[in-house]
């Protein structure tokens, strides 16, 4: 039986998905083992690793400090790159080629990145970034960039994108 917040908390949502399994069970050791200093220090090869498996071969940019609700689900995860600072809720969807960031603030700083709610379908080379929010059961269309807000239940598509009720 898992554990609700364990490890293979994502094993179900990545069913079919090999490696979507792989990096999600890797990414909740590296997130479970980064709460103290001293688990930090004393797992910094299992860091390293993480690093060059996760980062380097597989290509997923996913830092192990990003928060992500259970059920996470990565669909065909190749050049995938997720700020650190990031939030998703449960049962998201992200696919290749997506880019999950902050921004350049005028002030010179950045700004954080964007938080997203339950169940968010993101498709294929979607860009999001800034301080924005996702509203829950939102779809994201593939090759969309989004700057803004998306509401509940909406689509976002196009560039720059633009939102439309969900059917």
């Amino acid at each position: 039986m898992v554990v609700r917040y364990g490890i293979l908390q994502d094993w179900k949502a990545n069913k079919g998905n090999p490696k979507g399994r792989l990096v999600m069970i890797l990414f909740r050791i590296a997130h479970l083992l980064r709460q103290s200093l001293i688990s930090f220090v004393l797992f910094l090869p299992y860091f390293i690793l993480y690093r060059v498996l996760v980062e380097w071969l597989l290509c997923i940019e996913l830092p192990w400090k990003t928060r992500i609700g259970q059920g996470f689900r990565i669909d065909h995860g190749q050049a995938l790159v997720i700020n650190d600072g990031t939030i998703f809720g449960a049962g998201c969807t992200v696919r290749n080629s997506t880019t999950i960031g902050n921004k350049r603030a005028k002030e010179g700083g950045y700004t954080r990145p964007p938080i997203f709610g339950d169940r968010v379908d993101i498709g294929a080379n979607a860009v999001i970034i800034g301080p924005i929010t996702i509203g829950d059961d939102a779809v994201i269309g593939a090759a969309s960039v989004v700057l803004r807000d998306v509401p509940a239940n909406h689509v976002a598509i196009g560039n720059p994108a633009r939102c439309v009720p969900r059917k």
